[in-house]
């Protein structure tokens, strides 16, 4: 019997499946309707909106509170909104930062807040010490001014490490273009960011945060009942005005492609962003076939569109994307990805192949279906988190939604067919009326002109603002190079200035280093012993994390994680050709290669840039056409299709034995940012480098 049983168990299925048609796709089942239990709405009687979705899984609940406002035009105190949201938490009448983290800490609770809206998590136990908390910081929130200065040091970091990302231009190249006088167009720069007062912080949160129009969403592990009790205990003495409330519009739509470039010294990539506003807002009827339309042309994994040709086909990059940004109050499609220089062009053409391309005929059945069952998917988990259900109950009142606008999503979702996806295409996509953004070495410039009919470029900074074109030079780089130095040496000739300078034996400098990421203060030292000997180290905390030397033949640099590594060859011959307290002066006599750009504008002021290519080291320094002054040096060094970027800003210049030093300095590598103030020069002191091996 056993025998006859294993007989069959082999027979059968290969009977069943011998009858099967495998060239005939199976078809899906209907998409159900999804059971989404409604959330629990009532409105309070200083205007507060409270969406409560119950869930007694576990004993967890969150409040989070969610302003009516719309965003408003800040101007010429751009980030204002943000300014003031990164420092909600800073302390309150009753309560210092650091007493509201000890108490939150305390009962194992989190708060979190944004320009726009403050959230509570915590165990059920602790609902009442939880909104104690969050209703002090809604309603006396101090902002301190010691606060307001450490947020704002480290906005000026974030800034300076923005200005050297081409990721960050590109993306600030884009809202200007998309969305010049609209919220969503606006900067933060050094000068809005210094415009910003904490008194402006304080009003914006005031006629911000304000129960008129807001909504308060309830999750977890509590009845209806505690939430009227709660919410009246601990909300109801909150007053404020009216929300603003005005339509911001749908951004700059174009007549014609418009080419922006940033320019990014050294670059050996370009960023491509193409981009253009749309007119659709959150919950249209277009938003789920716009979706699959972007998820078919480049909104996720390997198989779209635009992967399979500039990555697959081409070759031109890890990652070409789009992506749909559908919101209240603007919406836009962004498509781009980081591209070798040599076929930036190419990479362009190609997006915009695509772009076009899908608005010309149907998409493939499998690529449909492939999208839609990905979106299927991603809903369906979800609806795994409770939160999920109360931000449709949220979405649904906010923009007037229909009720059953989530249920009947997987319905919607499978009605999507060719048809539609053509449509939406048609309606929404342009090749012809883009924003091509382009972040990168200014070598592709030319390459760059084909994409406007009158072959014209516009330039913006790391900012997003007009860049004013480069001038020519009134002088000549040996004439600048001996302005510079008659400058920092306080002498009216080269003669005077190298007698000077001949006196020197060594100048140590010892620098104060502060930086966001690391809460203690550096110690920065540096040696410089005629002719050409250099010592440096960084210190803190009684430890040294690293230090180099040079002793005119032969260099060592040492650091934590790596420990010892010797001077290669070519960094020693570059070592030596940057001899001297000021190896400006000897750049003729030691031939390396300089080129004096022109005079750009930076931040209001005019600048000479000069170049400087020594072996693998390209350097771009920045000096005051009024006092000669180096105000800010670009250091790039390259490595195969490595590139390393330092960018150092000078400022506060001071006399010292008769020369001029800078006292203020910043240095940006990547998003480390160093700020620092010069507190000692002592010069023709010991000079000795055994601390430095």
């Amino acid at each position: 019997m056993k025998k006859l049983i294993i007989f069959t168990g082999i027979i059968f299925p290969a009977v069943l499946f011998g009858q099967l048609d495998r060239s005939i796709q199976p078809t899906p089942a209907k998409a159900p309707i999804i059971n989404i239990k409604d959330s629990e709405v009532f409105k309070t009687s200083n205007g507060i909106t409270v969406i409560l979705s119950e869930n007694h899984k576990l004993p967890k609940v969150s409040f989070d509170l969610v302003m009516g406002a719309d965003p408003q035009i800040e101007g010429s105190k751009a980030g204002l909104s943000a300014m003031a949201g990164s420092m909600i938490l800073s302390g309150t009448n009753n309560r210092t930062k650091d007493q509201l983290d000890n108490e939150k800490d305390y009962i194992g609770a989190s708060i979190d807040a944004n320009a726009t809206s403050i959230t509570l998590s915590c165990l059920t136990k602790h609902m009442d010490k939880g909104l104690t908390l969050l209703s002090d910081v809604l309603m006396n929130a101090n902002f301190p001014q010691t606060e307001f200065d450490r947020i704002k040091k480290q906005n000026e970091s974030s800034l300076m490490a923005a200005k050297s990302d081409p990721g960050s231009m590109a993306d600030n190249a884009e809202k200007k273009a998309n969305f010049l006088n609209h919220p969503y167009g606006e900067i933060m720069t050094e000068e809005t960011l210094n415009a910003i007062t904490r008194a402006d912080v304080l009003n914006y949160f005031k006629s911000t945060f304000t129960p008129k129009g807001s909504y308060l969403v309830i999750v977890g592990d509590i009845t209806k009942s505690q939430a009227i009790t709660l919410v009246d205990q601990y909300f109801s003495k909150w007053e404020g005005t009216e929300s603003f409330k005005k339509d911001a519009g749908d951004g700059n739509l174009n007549k014609g492609n418009r080419v922006i470039f940033v320019k990014k010294p050294g670059a050996v990539q370009s960023v491509i962003q193409i981009s253009f506003p749309m007119k659709i807002r959150t919950g249209d009827e277009d938003q789920l076939p716009l979706t699959v339309l972007n998820g078919i042309l480049g909104g996720g994994g390997f198989g779209t569109r635009l992967m399979q040709n500039l990555r697959e086909d081409k070759a031109y990059t890890y990652g070409c994307y789009s992506s749909l940004n559908i919101t209240e109050d603007g919406s836009w499609m962004s498509i781009g990805g980081n591209f070798r220089n040599d076929v930036t062009d190419s990479a362009i053409i190609q997006i915009l192949f695509e772009l076009d391309n899908i608005t010309n005929g149907y998409v493939k059945d499998e690529e449909l279906n492939l999208t839609k069952s990905s979106m299927a998917g991603g809903f369906a988990r979800s609806l795994e988190r409770p939160q999920t259900i109360a931000r449709f109950a949220l979405n649904i009142i906010k923009n007037e939604l229909d009720k059953q606008y989530y249920q009947t999503y997987l319905t919607r979702l499978e009605a999507v067919n060719k048809e539609a996806v053509l449509t939406m295409a048609q309606k929404y996509f342009t090749a012809k009326n883009c924003n091509i953004i382009v972040v990168g070495n200014d070598q592709i410039i030319e390459r760059l002109k084909q994409f406007d009919a009158d072959g014209k470029i516009e330039f913006l900074d790391a900012y997003g603002n007009e860049m004013k074109d480069v001038k020519k030079a009134d002088i000549t780089k040996e004439q600048l190079i001996e302005k510079y130095i008659l400058s920092v040496t306080k002498t009216t000739s080269l003669k005077s200035a190298a007698k000077k300078l001949k006196k020197i034996k060594s100048v140590e400098e010892q620098t104060e280093l502060s930086m966001a990421q690391i809460p203690f203060p550096l110690k920065s030292t540096r040696l410089w012993i005629s002719p050409n000997l250099e010592g440096q180290k960084l210190e803190g905390q009684g430890m040294t994390f690293q230090k180099s030397y040079f002793d005119g033949k032969t260099g060592v640099s040492t650091n934590m994680q790596t420990g010892s590594k010797n001077y290669t060859e070519d960094e020693i011959n570059s070592k030596k050709k940057m001899t001297g307290l000021f190896p400006e002066m000897n750049y003729a006599s030691e031939g390396l290669n300089t080129e004096l750009v022109g005079i750009e504008n930076q931040n209001g002021s005019d600048v000479y840039v000069l170049k400087v290519l020594n072996g693998a080291t390209e350097t771009f320094d920045y000096f005051d056409t009024k006092t000669f002054l180096k105000l800010k040096t670009i250091s790039i060094q390259k490595e195969g299709e490595e590139v390393q970027e330092t960018t150092s800003n000078y400022s506060d210049y001071k006399e010292v034995d008769g020369l001029l030093f800078p006292h203020s300095i910043s240095i940006a590598m990547g998003e480390v940012v160093f700020s620092g103030k010069i507190t000692s020069i002592l010069v023709n002191g010991s000079g000795d480098l055994k601390s430095f091996k």
